[in-house]
């Protein structure tokens, strides 16, 4: 049995301190996010989590998805387990009221995901693909098709896939080639095959409304000419009610590294006459729809990275509090628990930092998205809009490839139980790997982030997060301390290389485009890290203060110790990043491709 408990003091100090969960409560519609609201949910959650999600991530990791018969059966309890998700409204908690959901903000939302997926992943990911499905048909759908699929999606009683990947396509979306054929009802018949289709098939729900790219009979070629329809695998009748099978079947699941328990599945839209789908917005604007599903599914997909870490992280400690072997090495009389050996703490450490630094960076970036959408201010939604883009493929790329590095540091804390399955170690390190490669790799993220939301607008937005950096590095200029003294130059360090880094990507962007492509996830893992420490030396600052204030809580000096940690062990990757920008394309270039 994996076990799991949630960590609510920590979530809790970042909403609240650091997210300001305070400012997202004032945002029109967010009135009931008071902080008892969100402690009881938060609370609720972590029961939901650890007494039910995590018992089955073991089990169903080792039954797995099975197919049959272009069926797919969930693993023992899984059933059960969305039945009683759905029950108690968890699905709902951040869809729109005007469809039967909850209205919760997004920052609320991101805590209890970190919950499920540090849990239980593979069950996750059914609620990830349905959530980002419900915001594509919120944001272009139809009033008909809003009033059929939304208040049974958002209640759970149907999920949602995307469908994207084909066979010869990849990443590659110009050579997408299923086809959209017009009908004289107004409907559209889809032919084609998607891949890598997440619980694209599946017994927990009632039915399964599948958002489709596909190219009607006059589309231009390229990306311009996708458009998206809403497939649902049984008709929809008049009353809501299910009518006939349609013609989107899944006809094989993949045997994978890891998240053994969610199907990823080959679907087959059209081998027997035709999918019946309708258009989803206008035609040909079905790769911008499709946008809003692959930025929720991103940031959703580095809050795994964050919750595979957090899990990895309390399955190592646990283990090393257990684990005698060896003598300390300032000497002992007998063995003692590995917890003693520096460099088990080392790597302890190492995990603990960056769970809290990406945790801090990943809520800051949901409060800002709910602050985008809901604020009163055209120019505070548009500020706060900026970030969000800026930040999400370092949410994506840069949480999920350290979570990768923390799952594998758990099982070299567990030493060689880590190789063998029955400590779960080994299972965190296989369900990780997906995250760096899913909705866009790392070096998707990287170009996105280098050639879209910095040379864009010309560093304009970076500058402004380095000016709100520069404005926490003065505050920590003022304690006095070795921690602190520290922490400052770390951060100011980071700073320096990020804003070095950033200049040389607007200035050489547009004369040697190949040159700083090669550095851009370099870049991106050097404002993952400063960003990082930044939110840590906020932290920080607010442990100083309650600790001043007469808080006693061992909470706040640990969140002091730990920044310190961060600021020496992680922070200093920083300036050798920002010359590999700088310098490294000219290397790479330099080789003939025939060396490889």
């Amino acid at each position: 049995m994996s076990r799991y408990a949630a960590p609510l003091k920590d979530m809790h100090f970042v909403l609240t301190e650091l997210a300001g969960l305070d400012r997202v409560a004032a945002l029109p519609g967010c009135e009931e996010a008071t902080v008892d609201v969100v402690e009881a949910i938060l609370e609720e959650s972590a029961k939901f989590s650890g007494g039910v999600l995590a018992p089955l991530n073991r089990s169903g990791d080792r039954e797995g998805a099975r197919w049959a018969d272009k069926s797919v059966t969930m693993p023992k309890g899984f059933k059960e387990a969305y039945r009683q998700f759905v029950d108690n409204g968890w699905n709902a908690l951040s869809g729109n009221p005007q469809h039967g959901g909850q209205g919760l903000p997004r920052v609320v939302s991101a805590a209890v995901q970190e919950m499920w997926k540090s849990s239980n992943m593979a069950f996750s990911l059914c609620p990830l693909l349905t959530l980002g499905a419900i915001e594509a048909l919120e944001l272009v759908g139809t009033d008909e098709q809003k009033a059929i699929y939304l208040p049974s999606m958002i209640a759970g009683k149907w999920t949602g896939t995307m469908n994207i990947t084909e066979p010869q396509a990849g990443s590659d979306l110009a050579a997408i080639r299923s086809r959209a054929v017009p009908q004289a009802d107004g409907t559209y018949r889809i032919f084609g095959q998607k891949i890598f289709i997440t619980y694209g098939e599946h017994d927990m729900a009632e039915n399964i409304i599948h958002l489709v790219l596909a190219r009607t009979p006059d589309a231009p070629e390229g990306v311009k000419g996708l458009s998206l329809f809403a497939v649902p695998k049984f008709m929809v009748n008049a009353d809501g009610s299910l009518g006939a099978r349609n013609d989107a079947y899944c006809v094989s699941i993949e045997h994978k590294l890891g998240i053994h328990a969610s199907p990823t599945c080959v679907m087959a839209f059209g081998d027997s006459g035709g999918a019946v789908g309708t258009l989803v917005g206008k035609e040909n604007d079905g790769l911008k729809y499709m946008f809003v599903m692959m930025n929720a599914a991103r940031f959703a997909v580095g809050l795994e990275g964050l919750a595979l870490g957090e899990i990895a992280y309390q399955h190592a400690v646990a283990y090393a509090r257990e684990r005698v072997q060896g003598r300390a090495i300032e000497g002992s009389a007998s063995a003692v628990t590995i917890i003693r050996h520096p460099d088990i703490r080392r790597m302890l450490m190492l995990m603990r930092s960056q769970v809290e630094a990406m945790r801090a960076l990943a809520y800051s970036v949901a409060a800002a998205h709910d602050a985008a959408a809901r604020h009163a201010d055209a120019a505070e939604r548009a500020r706060n809009q900026a970030y969000v883009d800026l930040m999400i493929p370092v949410v994506k790329g840069w949480n999920t490839e350290t979570g990768n590095e923390l799952a594998y540091l758990g099982v070299q804390v567990h030493g060689g139980m880590g190789f063998i399955e029955e400590t779960g170690a080994a299972q965190f390190m296989r369900d990780a790997r997906i995250t760096t490669i899913y909705e866009g790799t790392t070096g998707i993220q990287a170009n996105d982030l280098v050639g879209r939301k910095i040379v864009r607008d010309g560093g304009a937005t970076l500058k402004a997060v380095i000016g709100q950096m520069q404005q926490t590095h003065s505050e920590l200029m003022k304690p006095a301390g070795a921690e602190f003294v520290a922490i400052a130059a770390a951060l100011g360090g980071g700073i320096e290389a990020l804003r070095r880094a950033g200049d040389y990507i607007v200035a050489n962007y547009a004369g040697d485009m190949r040159a700083v492509a090669i550095g851009a996830a370099p870049f991106l893992r050097l404002l993952g890290i400063v960003s990082g420490g930044w939110m840590m030396a906020r932290a920080a600052l607010v442990a100083l203060g309650r600790i001043a204030a007469g808080d006693a809580d061992p909470f706040f000096p640990a969140k002091i110790a730990t920044a310190h940690f961060y600021a020496d062990h992680v922070m200093a990757a920083a300036a050798g990043l920002a010359l590999e920008v700088e310098q490294g394309g000219a290397s790479a270039l330099a080789l003939d491709e025939a060396m490889f």
